[in-house]
């Protein structure tokens, strides 16, 4: 297993300016390269405390490209359903010859309602969109001349400039939570998955899908699976709960506030599952997500512990991305938490 970092901005003016917040996570990204994390990685997302400081993640990538020379640098993930293949080709291949070929791309289909109401996209296009938009993209990367008529966007011979630095483009992550067909589709496509262990054992039953679909594809292997996790280590666990336990629980809150559409009575024949997990996540506590496998809080020991019974639970993946550095939990904590894990939990992990 590989331990990377997950930057998702869970803060606001009022909290952290944006100056401040990217510099931490710029020296953070920074130093985890030397301590052995093998990636970085940014959302996109727009508007509010959850996840606003973040609109465009190649942005922040490409300034981190410039301070490390070996960890791989991850969209996590990008959103064509709001965004122009056209551009989104050209910056992806922007950012892989900036970073000499170090670029993962994860897309998304999106899933806040408030951003596609403020977008003015309708929910029920957003698969067809992502569909479309994710082709559109891998066509742009690795054809010439490009022609494309889509339900959304027109490509007409187009080469889009500059070309990929990796051959014959970047690696392509689908990010996947709740819906079985995305798990699906990534597996068959041969694409690699980002997951969130929102659904405890379920989880197991979709990653299941995803490596079925690879095999039965004829793809080498069995997939490529990276999941996402809030991380504190502290050598006194209490302390860990102590310090930490807050800033987890406000990430819930944000959560909860921005996708209150889905449990106040939006829905979406696209989005089935969406306003019963999300009713879920609002009653998650900081407790229950220690139990289920999504935040890593305590001492070294009891982080592995954490980290055994959810490989028991849901199988081998290949890649932690952990939030480290997640709402107003201090610098100084986030810098000697991430140095402890280093030390004291990624050596453990370094041959499973």
């Amino acid at each position: 297993m590989q331990f990377g970092l997950q930057f998702f901005p869970c803060v606001g003016p009022e909290t952290k300016d944006a100056r401040t917040y990217f510099r931490e996570c710029l020296e953070i990204g920074e130093e985890a390269e030397h301590l052995g994390y093998t990636h970085a990685r940014m959302v996109e997302h727009y508007f509010t405390f959850y996840g606003g400081y973040s609109p465009n993640p190649i942005v922040f990538l490409a300034a981190l490209a410039a301070r490390t020379k070996t960890m791989r640098l991850v969209t996590g993930a990008i959103l064509p359903v709001f965004n122009h293949p056209l551009k989104m080709a050209g910056e992806i291949a922007m950012l892989d010859g900036i970073s000499g070929g170090r670029l993962d791309v994860g897309v998304a289909r999106a899933f806040l309602p408030h951003e596609f109401r403020r977008f003015r996209v309708p929910l029920d296009e957003s698969y067809e969109r992502f569909l479309e938009g994710l082709e559109q993209i891998e066509l742009l990367l690795t054809r010439e001349n490009v022609s494309h008529a889509g339900k959304f966007h027109v490509i007409e011979n187009t080469t889009s400039m500059p070309r990929p630095t990796q051959n014959p483009r970047p690696k392509f992550y689908i990010a996947a939570t709740l819906t079985p067909e995305t798990f699906e589709f990534a597996g068959r496509m041969g694409h690699s998955l980002m997951a969130i262990p929102l659904g405890g054992t379920r989880m197991r039953e979709l990653l299941d899908i995803y490596r079925k679909a690879w095999r039965d594809a004829g793809h080498p292997g069995r997939g490529e699976v990276m999941m996402a996790f809030h991380m504190f280590c502290h050598a006194d666990a209490d302390k860990a709960l102590e310090i930490a336990g807050p800033p987890v629980a406000a990430y819930y809150d944000a959560i909860t506030g921005a996708t209150k559409d889905w449990t106040e009575g939006t829905s979406s024949n696209a989005y089935a599952l969406y306003p019963q997990a999300m009713k879920m996540v609002a009653a998650s506590t900081v407790q229950s997500q220690i139990e289920s496998g999504g935040a890593w809080l305590g001492s070294p020991d009891g982080i592995n512990r954490i980290i055994e019974d959810l490989v028991e639970r849901v199988g081998p993946f290949e890649h932690a991305s952990m939030q480290i550095n997640f709402g107003e939990l201090p610098f100084d904590e986030a810098q000697k938490s991430m140095r402890l894990f280093a030390r004291e939990v990624m050596p453990k992990w370094a041959e499973r």
